[in-house]
């Protein structure tokens, strides 16, 4: 069982603290954390840092501390600058990199983007399979319904091979088959309850029961000795994120005792989870170290 903790995102501008964003990462990876993660929202409620420069400063904080994102909204992005960005991360980190990437849904604001939503999922589909193969293969030649390369190559390629770990986004069964076909894990919502994700996961294994596929949730938690006040600060701070709070969301997010916390958790493991990204919302760096020293070691 691996565990993983987010990595500060949020700040109004100019509040960004390098001392105590170095600070934290050495103490989650000195707490024997997997991994730490980002997430991306170029646009959002909330001030957040892109998760490519976080990373990439993580990086330079870190020595064994494995990086990721979840996920990156593939479809915004043209799969050459993403293959060369997420290759350079992983040689600057020594092949600590874990991608993730997701569709964003229809709803996404392509225009923004110089794109329109029409085909969303084959332009995920051939942007996915583009990126694999600029990351793997010394020239690519590729004639798409949306991009076109001849003899085309990056390098370097990423350090670790054949390319990181490459985790997929998504709920229903036409996402999770892709996640199959062409990734090597899959990555519950944060905003998925356990119930749902348990039925995701009966899915992944009863559709390919690949050894080698993995599976991870992330776990918006919340620990407090009143458990009232946990619930009450979380519910508050997911509204903040999602812009209201629906009954899945609350039900999908962690709140209570440190004995309330664990009991849940361990609800999320037994329903397939193989890594859990705890992602406070509130007094990240405290709820780290509570995480390590009293949830971990209790969940055996």
């Amino acid at each position: 069982m691996r565990y993983a903790i987010a990595i500060p995102q949020y700040y109004s501008d100019g509040s960004f603290d390098p001392g105590a964003f170095r600070e934290y990462l050495a103490r989650a990876e000195e707490a024997g954390y997997h991994s730490a993660w980002t997430q991306e929202a170029v646009f959002g409620r909330r001030p957040q840092l892109s998760p490519m420069e976080a990373m990439t400063f993580a990086a330079a904080c870190t020595d064994t501390l494995r990086l990721g994102c979840t996920v990156f909204v593939s479809t915004l992005h043209i799969p050459a600058q993403l293959a060369k960005s997420t290759a350079s991360l992983d040689q600057l980190s020594r092949g600590r990199l874990e991608m993730g990437v997701g569709s964003g849904g229809k709803n996404r604001p392509y225009a923004a983007f110089g794109m329109q939503p029409d085909r969303y999922l084959a332009r995920f589909t051939e942007g996915v399979e583009l990126l694999k193969a600029l990351w793997t293969q010394e020239t690519v030649d590729h004639d798409g319904d949306f991009w076109q390369l001849s003899g085309a190559g990056i390098t370097p390629r990423p350090f670790q091979k054949p390319h990181p770990p490459l985790w997929f986004g998504g709920s229903g069964p036409k996402a999770l088959r892709r996640a199959l076909d062409l990734g090597t894990g899959f990555f519950g919502a944060g905003s998925t309850p356990t119930t749902a994700f348990a039925d995701q996961v009966r899915f992944v294994r009863s559709e390919n029961p690949r050894p080698d596929f993995e599976i991870a949730k992330r776990v918006y938690i919340a620990i407090d000795a009143d458990a009232a006040r946990a619930r009450e600060r979380v519910n508050a701070e997911l509204t903040a994120l999602y812009g209201g709070l629906s009954p899945d969301v609350e039900a999908a997010a962690i709140a209570g005792t440190p004995d309330d916390c664990v009991r849940a958790v361990r609800e999320v493991l037994d329903a397939g989870a193989e890594l859990v990204l705890f992602t406070p919302l509130f007094d990240q760096a405290e709820h780290a170290d509570l995480i390590a020293r009293e949830i971990i070691p209790a969940l055996g």
